[in-house]
C-alpha cells in the first residue's frame, strides 16, 4: 500500500504511528462498500476508484456531511483534471495539479472550498501565473489538454506504503 498523506495536527506525531494508523484504516475500509467509518475516535469518509482510495479524516465531532463535501470536491476536481480517468498512473503523472487542488480545498485543516468548479478555476488561474519556461512538463501538458478551464487528505495506493 502506497500512501500520500497530509496531516494537519500531531495526533500521530511519529512516522511509525502514522504508518500504523494508515494501515489500520486501509484494512478496515478497503473491503467495504460504505462511505463512512468511525475508527480510533475519528470520523473517516472514503471513496475508492479503480486502484486508489481517498480518505478525509476528522475528529468524531466533525460533521460527516462537511467531510464528505471535501472528499467529493477533491474527487470531482481530480475527475475533471484526469478526464474521468481517476487511477494511479494518471494521478502520479499529474501530482502538481493534485497538490494545487488540495491547497485550494483545505489550508492547515481548515476547509476553504467545496465547489469543484471553483477549485478548477482557481487552480487554472494559479497555473497561468507561472511563465511557460518555469512550468514543469506535466503542467504544460495539463494546460494544453485543458486550455480554457485548466484542471480541476489522504489518498491511498494499495501497493507499498510510502512515508509522508
Amino acid at each position: 500500500m502506497e500512501a500520500l498523506i497530509l496531516y494537519y495536527d500531531d495526533t500521530y506525531p511519529s512516522v511509525k504511528e502514522q504508518k500504523a494508523f494508515e494501515k489500520n484504516i486501509f484494512n478496515k475500509t478497503h473491503r467495504t462498500d460504505s462511505e463512512i467509518a468511525l475508527l480510533e475516535g475519528l470520523t473517516v469518509v472514503y471513496k475508492s476508484s479503480i486502484d486508489l482510495y481517498f480518505y478525509v479524516i476528522g475528529s468524531s465531532y466533525e460533521n460527516e456531511l462537511m467531510l464528505m463535501a471535501v472528499l467529493s470536491c477533491l474527487f470531482d476536481s481530480l475527475s475533471q483534471m484526469l478526464r474521468k480517468n481517476v487511477e494511479k498512473r494518471a494521478l502520479l503523472e499529474n501530482m502538481e495539479g493534485l497538490f494545487l487542488a488540495v491547497d485550494e480545498i483545505v489550508d492547515g485543516g481548515v476547509i476553504l472550498e467545496s465547489d469543484p468548479q471553483q477549485v478548477v478555476h482557481r487552480v487554472a488561474l494559479r497555473g497561468e501565473d507561472v511563465p511557460l519556461t518555469e512550468q514543469t512538463v506535466s503542467q504544460v501538458y495539463l494546460f494544453s489538454l485543458h486550455p480554457l478551464s485548466g484542471f480541476e487528505f489522504f489518498w491511498n495506493f494499495p501497493n507499498n506504503l510510502l512515508g509522508p
